[in-house]
C-alpha cells in the first residue's frame, strides 16, 4: 500500500515536470518566432533606410554641356592714351609775357601768334647795332679814299722815277707802295668788319622775331605753362610755354606694357591685323576699337617681370579719348567660330579618388606619368612638355562614380575652351563641381 502511493507520487511529479517543459519549450518557440518576425520587420525596414541614406549622403554635382560658339582668345593689359605727337613750343629769349593770345584747348594753325615777350631791349639792340653798321660802312669808304690816294701818289712816284732817276729815291718808291699795301689791308679789314655788323644786326632782328612765340605745326592746345606778367629766363634751359597736338582729332596712341610671355601673341596680331578692344573709365559703356601700330624694343624690369612697350593706335574723330586716361585693353589674338567648346569650370574641376572609378584613380594619385618635379628640363624638353600641356581630362557621371575623358584643348578664352581633341559630343553633361545647399534648394 505504502509502495503504490510513493509511486503515485513519482509519476505525478514526472507528470508536472514534463507539462512545464512542454511550457517552457512553447515558450521559447513562441520567443523565437517573435524575435524571427522582429528581426524580419527590422530587416525590411533597414534596406529602405539604408537605400534612403545612401541616397541622401550621395555626393550630387553640377554638370554644364558641351556646346558649339565661337571662342576668342585675348591678352589683356592697361594703357596710357596719348597724341600721337606733342609739340613742345618754348622761347629763345628772354623777358616778361604782355600778352597770350590763345588758351588750353585752343586749336592753333601753322604760324598763328601764340604770346608775345616784351621787345623793347631788343629793339634796341637792333637800333644800336644799326647804328653800328653805318659806322662800319663809313669806315670802309674812308679806308677807300685813302687807298685811292696811296694808289694815285705810287703811280706818279714810278712816272717821275721813269723820266729822271734822280727825282725820286728808291725809298720814296717804296714808301708810297708800302703804304697802299697797308691801306688795302684795311679795306679788306674794314669790309670784314661791315659784315660782323651786319650779321649782328640780323641776329638782333632774330631776336626781336623770337619775342613773338607762333605754332610750329596745326594742332590743339593741350597745356599752357605761363601766365601774363611771368618773365622768362631762356639763358640757361629753354622755357617751355605751350605743348601742342596735332591731328588729335584724327588718331591717339595708347601705350600699353604687355609681359614678355605674351609679346608673341601680340605679334601675331598684329601680323594679321586683329583688332584691339578697349574701354575708358570716363566711357565705361563705349566700347573702343584700335589695332597694334608698334611693339617697342625697349624692355623694362619691375619687380623681375619684363614688359614691352605696345603702341596701340585708335581713331578719335569725336576727341572722346583725351591726353592721359587709362585703358583697360584686350589684345584679340584669334578667333574660331562654331567650335565644340567645354566650360572652363569642367578643365578646373579636380575629384576625390573615393568619388572616381577604380581604372581612372591613377590620373589623381600621379602614377601615370613619371615623376618630373625635382629632374632640370631641357631647353627641348621643356618645347616639348609645352605641347603636351594642352592634354587635359574632363569627367563625366557614369553610376556612383566619375569616369575620365581625356581631351585636347585648343583656343580659350575666359569662359570656354576649344577641343581639338577627345571623345565628346554637343550636348553631352560634364561635371564641374560638386553641388552646395544652395544650388540644391
Amino acid at each position: 500500500m505504502a509502495l503504490s502511493q510513493a509511486e503515485g507520487a513519482a509519476d505525478r511529479r514526472r507528470r508536472r515536470s514534463g507539462a512545464l517543459s512542454v511550457r517552457l519549450m512553447r515558450l521559447l518557440i513562441r520567443s523565437l518566432i517573435a524575435l524571427a518576425i522582429l528581426g524580419g520587420l527590422g530587416w525590411a525596414a533597414l534596406r529602405p533606410a539604408a537605400s534612403y541614406l545612401k541616397e541622401r549622403n550621395r555626393p550630387r554635382y553640377r554638370e554644364a554641356a558641351v556646346a558649339r560658339r565661337t571662342v576668342s582668345m585675348v591678352v589683356n593689359s592697361t594703357g596710357e592714351v596719348k597724341p600721337v605727337l606733342s609739340v613742345s613750343v618754348g622761347s629763345f629769349v628772354s623777358g616778361p609775357i604782355i600778352k597770350l593770345h590763345v588758351e588750353f584747348n585752343d586749336r592753333v594753325k601753322k604760324d598763328q601768334l601764340l604770346a608775345e615777350i616784351d621787345p623793347r631791349i631788343y629793339v634796341a639792340a637792333v637800333q644800336r647795332d644799326k647804328a653800328s653798321l653805318a659806322t662800319r660802312i663809313a669806315d670802309v669808304e674812308r679806308t677807300k679814299a685813302l687807298l685811292q690816294q696811296a694808289t694815285n701818289d705810287e703811280n706818279r712816284s714810278i712816272a717821275l722815277r721813269k723820266e729822271n732817276p734822280d727825282f725820286i729815291s728808291q725809298a720814296e718808291i717804296d714808301r708810297f707802295h708800302f703804304n697802299r699795301l697797308s691801306l688795302k689791308a684795311q679795306l679788306d679789314v674794314a669790309d670784314a668788319a661791315v659784315e660782323q655788323a651786319q650779321a649782328t644786326l640780323e641776329n638782333s632782328e632774330a631776336n626781336v622775331d623770337y619775342t613773338k612765340i607762333t605754332s610750329p605745326v596745326d594742332g590743339i592746345v593741350i597745356n599752357r605753362k605761363i601766365d601774363p606778367g611771368q618773365t622768362l629766363a631762356a639763358q640757361f634751359q629753354t622755357p617751355e610755354l605751350f605743348i601742342i597736338a596735332p591731328d588729335m582729332d584724327k588718331k591717339m596712341y595708347i601705350f600699353a606694357s604687355v609681359d614678355e610671355a605674351d609679346i608673341g601673341f601680340i605679334r601675331e596680331a598684329q601680323e594679321r591685323r586683329r583688332p584691339v578692344h578697349f574701354t575708358v573709365a570716363a566711357y565705361p559703356d563705349d566700347l573702343f576699337t584700335g589695332e597694334v601700330e608698334q611693339i617697342r624694343f625697349s624692355s623694362t624690369v619691375t619687380s623681375n617681370v619684363v614688359t614691352y612697350p605696345v603702341v596701340v593706335a585708335a581713331p578719335n574723330a569725336d576727341l572722346k579719348l583725351l591726353p592721359g586716361m587709362t585703358a583697360d585693353l584686350s589684345f584679340e589674338i584669334e578667333e574660331k567660330p562654331n567650335v565644340l567648346c567645354v566650360p572652363n569650370a569642367a578643365l578646373r574641376f579636380y575629384p576625390e579618388p573615393r568619388q572616381v572609378r577604380t581604372e581612372d584613380r591613377k590620373l589623381l594619385d600621379g602614377t601615370e606619368t613619371p615623376d618630373e618635379e625635382d629632374q632640370e628640363l631641357s631647353a627641348k624638353q621643356k618645347a616639348e612638355a609645352g605641347e603636351k600641356r594642352n592634354r587635359r581630362h574632363v569627367w563625366v557621371q557614369e553610376g556612383e562614380f566619375l569616369r575620365a575623358i581625356e581631351i585636347t584643348t585648343g583656343l580659350s578664352d575666359n569662359r570656354y575652351t576649344e577641343i581639338v581633341k577627345g571623345d565628346l559630343e554637343e550636348g553631352q553633361k560634364l561635371v564641374t563641381g560638386l553641388q552646395t545647399a544652395a544650388d540644391a534648394s
